[in-house]
């Protein structure tokens, strides 16, 4: 399957595709499925990346995600929008560990453990 093309996609087809990959990682978390998982961070880390490199670092468009129904994509959505909006990540990030649904709110809890810390520091 040939490789999409970020530089050439809109930036609500980025957000789109950023959606896709989250909810795969969620099947992936539950299916126990590393290598997968693994694939679908790079394909997720790439999106970020380009969308980081457009001018204003539109990775703005992710914090409509914020409400999404899906909680992998609420927990991607305010980890990578921690340099862009932190106070609003943050508190999303709160909200998933109040939640209770593990294993989402165990990496949201570490998030937050290490921003508090100081050995995360969002770019």
């Amino acid at each position: 399957m040939k490789r999409p093309n970020l530089v050439e996609m809109s930036q609500s087809r980025l957000v789109d595709r950023f959606v896709d990959i989250c909810l795969a990682q969620g099947e992936a978390l539950l299916e126990d499925d590393l290598k997968k998982f693994s694939r679908l961070f790079e394909q997720m880390r790439a999106i970020v990346e380009e969308l980081k490199a457009r001018p204003g670092d539109q990775r703005r468009a992710l914090l409509s995600l914020y409400e999404h129904p899906n909680l992998q994509v609420r927990l991607k959505a305010a980890k990578n929008t921690l340099a862009v909006a932190p106070d609003a990540a943050r508190e999303v990030l709160r909200t998933i560990v109040d939640s209770g649904e593990y294993p989402q709110a165990m990496e949201a809890g570490m998030s937050l453990w290490n921003l508090e810390r100081g050995t995360f520091k969002p770019t």
